[in-house]
């Protein structure tokens, strides 16, 4: 039985998913601040201290949490999770995509690589549709209550997950494996055969990655922003992506064409190889 290809679809989450962060959706309501008054103190505590803004945040998150009496366990974060919003057509896209795929003889594979939170990302209705979830993590004790970051997910540490996926890697702590030098053709999933899903910053480095091994990068916009639509326009303008898209997943939009198109394309370029191989 001939093998069928793999295609992954790696996404950001807040901004590419979801129209704001994950921790607006309960858990900065929660600690008595509003989204401006949390990223202002996160923002200031990075500059200050010169700091990383995905650790300043992190700490943020579990000063304040303790300072309001409120306990951080996986439970708790993943109660935030049920809340967050979404981008229309979301909850229905990842079913939709991987019926295409079906009908074309692909294997369809979901990523979250976000500087997010993974725990609340689990809570998400969203949650099961992932193959992994590549996030920032906290540590707990031994009363499964955050203590320490486990994992914080900044701008470089995103594209180490793509390399991660190409060699078919899931755990946070290796360092081995994924310097390990592997034939191409001996790579789970080859770049040509994925496509990463950004908004931000953050997402540039693993966007450039992506494109430059043949893969394909979509900048997405949310349209009511028009910060976020200068920002993509310019990503495009620059080469930095191959397609901008509204921040729209349902069956009629732009995005859905342009992955059904990208997965036509992966698969006539795996068959011509094929057929290149065959004697």
């Amino acid at each position: 039985m001939k093998k069928r290809p793999i295609v992954a679809l790696i996404y950001d989450f807040d901004g590419t998913l979801s129209p704001g962060n994950m921790q607006e959706f309960g858990f900065i309501q929660a600690i008595g601040k509003t989204p401006e008054e949390f990223w202002r103190m996160s923002d200031g505590l990075a500059v200050g201290q010169d700091a990383s803004n995905v650790l300043s945040y992190m700490k943020m998150m579990f000063d304040e949490a303790k300072k309001n009496g409120i306990k951080l366990r996986r439970s708790d974060f993943r109660k935030f999770g049920r809340h967050i919003q979404l981008f229309e057509g979301v909850k229905e896209w990842f079913s939709l995509i991987n019926e295409y795929g079906e009908s074309r003889g692909v294997q369809i594979e979901h990523y979250i690589n976000s500087s997010g939170l993974k725990e609340i990302i689990e809570g998400s209705p969203i949650a099961k549709e992932f193959k992994h979830i590549f996030a920032c993590t906290f540590m707990y004790n031994k009363e499964g209550e955050a203590e320490w970051p486990g994992i914080a997910v900044d701008y470089t540490a995103k594209t180490q997950y793509i390399f991660k996926i190409n060699k078919g890697i899931f755990s946070a702590h290796d360092n081995k494996m994924v310097n390990e030098s592997i034939a191409e053709d001996k790579k789970r999933i080859p770049y040509p055969q994925m496509i990463y899903f950004g908004d931000g910053e953050t997402d540039i480095p693993c966007m450039k990655i992506v494109k430059m091994f043949g893969g394909h990068a979509v900048a997405v916009c949310d349209e009511s922003s028009p910060k976020k639509k200068a920002f993509t326009q310019t990503l495009q303008h620059q080469g930095r992506v191959n397609f901008t898209v509204p921040a729209n997943y349902t069956k009629d939009s732009k995005t859905y064409k342009v992955v059904c198109a990208i997965i036509d394309k992966i698969k006539a370029d795996c068959e011509l190889k094929r057929l290149a191989k065959a004697r």
